[in-house]
C-alpha cells in the first residue's frame, strides 16, 4: 500500500513538471526502459538501434540533445553521461504541443523554451552564439546523404542564411565588421526566416529521414498553433506523436 501511494505520488509530480499525462508517462516509461534494457538510466550508445535515427543524418545532434546539460536544466555547458527517466521526460517534454488553456504570458515562454531547445542544436559549443561554422555543419549534417549536393554548395546554402541574419540582426554592415555569430535573442527573431532560406536553396529531402530543418519546422509549427489547429488537424488527427516510441 505505501509503495503504491508513494508511485502515485511520484507520477503526479511527474505530471506537474513535464505536463504529461499519467497515461503518456506509463507509454513513455515502457519506452525508456526498452531503450535502457531494463536500466535505470540511458547512455548514448542505447540510442544506436532506434530505427528512426538509424539512417538520420543528424543523429549524433538529436542524441547528444538529449544529453545536453543545458536541455537538461543542469548547468550551462557540458554533456551528461548518463540521464534517468526523469531527465528523459524533460527532453521530451520540448516536443509537446503548447497547452490551449495557458495564457499568453505562458504560450510566450512555452515557445520560447521550444525555441531555446532548437537553439542548442545548433551551438554546440554552449557559447551563446551559432557561428558561421557551427551553422555550416549543420547544413553540410543535412545534405550528406545527397549525392547532387557538394559540399561546397552547402557551405554557400548555409553562407546565404547567416547573410540574411546579420543583414536583420545587425542592418548595414561596415566592409571590415565581422558578424560573430547569431545570439538566442537574434534565434528569437530570425527562426523563421532562416529556415525559409534553407528551403529555398534546397529543394531536397532525404527519403525516410528526418532533417533537422523538418525537426525544427515541426516544433515551430506545433509551438505556433498546436494539433488543434485547423491546419495541423488533418495531419496530426488531435494526437501528438512522440519520437523514439515506434
Amino acid at each position: 500500500m505505501g509503495a503504491a501511494h508513494s508511485a502515485s505520488e511520484e507520477v503526479r509530480e511527474l505530471m506537474g513538471k513535464t505536463g504529461f499525462s499519467s497515461d503518456q508517462i506509463e507509454q513513455l516509461h515502457r519506452r525508456f526502459k526498452q531503450l535502457s534494457g531494463d536500466q535505470p538510466t540511458i547512455r548514448k550508445e542505447n540510442f544506436n538501434n532506434v530505427p528512426d535515427l538509424e539512417l538520420n543524418p543528424i543523429r549524433s545532434k538529436i542524441i547528444r540533445a538529449f544529453f545536453d546539460n543545458r536541455n537538461l536544466r543542469k548547468g550551462p555547458s557540458g554533456l551528461a553521461d548518463e540521464i534517468n527517466f526523469e531527465d528523459f521526460l524533460t527532453i521530451m517534454a520540448y516536443f509537446q504541443p503548447i497547452d490551449t488553456t495557458m495564457d499568453e504570458d505562458q504560450v510566450q515562454l512555452c515557445r520560447r523554451e521550444k525555441l531555446r531547445f532548437l537553439f542548442h542544436m545548433y551551438d554546440s559549443d554552449s557559447d551563446g552564439r551559432i557561428t558561421l561554422e557551427e551553422y555550416r555543419n549543420v547544413v553540410e549534417e543535412l545534405l550528406s546523404g545527397n549525392p547532387h549536393i557538394e559540399k561546397e554548395s552547402a557551405r554557400t546554402i548555409a553562407d546565404g542564411a547567416m547573410m540574411e541574419a546579420a543583414s536583420v540582426c545587425v542592418g548595414q554592415m561596415e566592409p571590415d565588421q565581422v558578424y560573430e555569430g547569431i545570439t538566442f535573442d537574434d534565434f528569437l527573431k530570425e527562426f523563421a526566416g532562416i529556415s525559409q532560406s534553407l528551403k529555398r536553396w534546397v529543394g531536397f529531402r532525404r527519403p525516410g529521414a528526418q532533417s533537422l530543418d523538418s525537426v525544427l519546422n515541426t516544433l515551430w509549427r506545433r509551438s505556433q498553433t498546436g494539433p488543434n489547429c485547423p491546419s495541423q488537424r488533418n495531419q496530426c488527427k488531435g494526437k501528438w506523436r512522440f519520437p523514439f516510441l515506434a
